[in-house]
């Protein structure tokens, strides 16, 4: 018998029973039993059966081009991504057959979205999901199989589906004579019982007509010979041998028959028997345990009200120090504020004295480097020399210019004479 741990708990109260799972953290969870580990083979064994009452195979898989999941799929590790993606597109189908409207999850989708969504479906059912959702991410185990069940019964809730009573075929029993003494064991029964035996072991067994036949004349060789009995001339030994020879094939068996209600009423009352003899000895035990666990509750209450009234002081002082705490916590958080102001306009003056010590080895690189100054007196060559070409242009169009000039003034002047000559001829005339 598991026993339970009392835990005594800050207020004073003591806790020694089990704890469901989701409940706060420090309470005691007892151990489940051995099977436990094991239950939810069978819940997923049930989900099967009730998806197949759902018609599943013809509305979701062939359509969707699934595989069908073996009677185990949920209960054990395969493939955990598989196993999830299986897991949302069963959620999302029972609950569309819930009468609840929901999108089928996509592949590429927010897994804790798709998983939260399926959660609050399910909590709006009134089904109870006291656990953490990251439980469902590995796609397998106790808490997918609880999920998925509670989803296909509010399925077949919404379709009208009850379950009945089940039927059981009747079996034909066969008429049984009672005699009148179970005691008496009479000659023909035992014929018959033998008869049946022989069918399954005959070498074990011998004929009981056979038998019948070897004593009848056994009686008339001793009643025609009583006179030679009188002196026994048989060795002891070798009546022994026969008799050990011949002993297993006289051994008689009757066979039971377990749907006798005789032989159930004789077990129940060898139960009850069983029962009341050890409830006798159990109840003992458990009045015992349970004064112990009273005196030691009682204990620990009164242990636990000593030491609460002996550091009540140190209690005092403990609150005052977590008072002090938090106030030191205030002054770090505001102190705290203050160096990550200073901080980042620190890193913003840092920033800009990078910046004018990158402008200023940029112009002292350029004010020591000799290259611009050779490229100004490669400059100033090539302007000379473009000076000098445009002197010489010059004077040559200076040049071109005088020359049309005095050929311009030579040709007015030879027109002009060329006109005053014929006027003073005609004066004279």
């Amino acid at each position: 018998m598991a026993a339970a741990t009392a835990v005594v708990t800050p207020s004073g109260l003591e806790d020694g029973v089990s704890r469901s799972r989701g409940e706060g953290a420090g309470e005691v969870v007892v151990e489940r039993g051995p099977g436990a580990a094991y239950h939810m083979f069978v819940v997923m064994e049930d989900l099967v059966e009730k998806l197949k009452l759902l018609h599943y195979e013809e509305e979701l898989l062939r359509k969707n081009n699934l595989k069908p999941p073996s009677r185990h799929y949920f209960a054990l590790p395969t493939n955990p991504g598989e196993q999830f993606y299986m897991f949302c597109t069963l959620a999302a189908w029972l609950i569309n057959k819930a009468g609840r409207p929901f999108e089928q999850p996509q592949e590429y989708d927010d897994p804790n979205a798709t998983i939260s969504n399926i959660l609050s479906e399910l909590r709006s059912f009134g089904r109870t999901a006291d656990f953490p959702p990251s439980k469902l991410k590995s796609g397998f185990g106790e808490h997918i199989c609880y999920v998925l069940d509670c989803l296909a019964e509010e399925a077949l809730k919404y379709i009208g589906f009850t379950w009945k009573r089940p039927t059981y075929p009747v079996e034909e029993l066969e008429e049984e004579t009672v005699p009148e003494d179970d005691a008496e064991l009479t000659l023909n029964k035992v014929d018959e019982e033998f008869v049946e035996e022989e069918t399954d072991n005959e070498e074990n067994f011998i004929d009981l007509n056979v038998l019948k036949a070897q004593t009848y004349h056994l009686d008339m060789n001793e009643s025609a010979k009583q006179e030679d009995i009188l002196e026994s001339t048989t060795d002891a030994a070798e009546w022994s041998l026969e008799v050990e020879r011949v002993l297993p094939q006289l051994k008689v068996t009757i066979r039971t028959d377990n749907k006798d209600w005789r032989i159930h009423v004789d077990q129940m009352h060898q139960h009850k028997s069983g029962i009341e003899s050890a409830l006798k000895e159990t109840k003992g035990f458990l009045d015992k345990l349970h004064n112990e666990i009273s005196r030691t509750l009682e204990k620990i209450g009164s242990r636990e009200k000593y030491i609460n009234n002996q550091l009540e002081h140190l209690v005092q002082e403990y609150r005052a120090a977590q008072a002090q705490l938090s106030e030191a916590r205030e002054r770090y958080q505001q102190g705290n504020g203050g160096v990550t102001e200073r901080t980042r306009l620190l890193s913003e003056v840092t920033e800009e004295l990078e910046k004018v010590k990158q402008e200023m080895e940029e112009k002292g690189s350029s004010m020591t480097d000799g290259a611009p100054l050779v490229k100004i007196k490669q400059s100033l060559t090539k302007l000379k020399q473009e000076t000098v070409q445009m002197d010489i242009r010059i004077g040559v169009v200076e040049h071109t210019l005088l020359q049309s000039k005095l050929k311009e003034k030579s040709n007015m002047t030879r027109d002009m004479h060329a006109t005053v000559i014929p006027e003073s001829a005609v004066g004279s005339y």
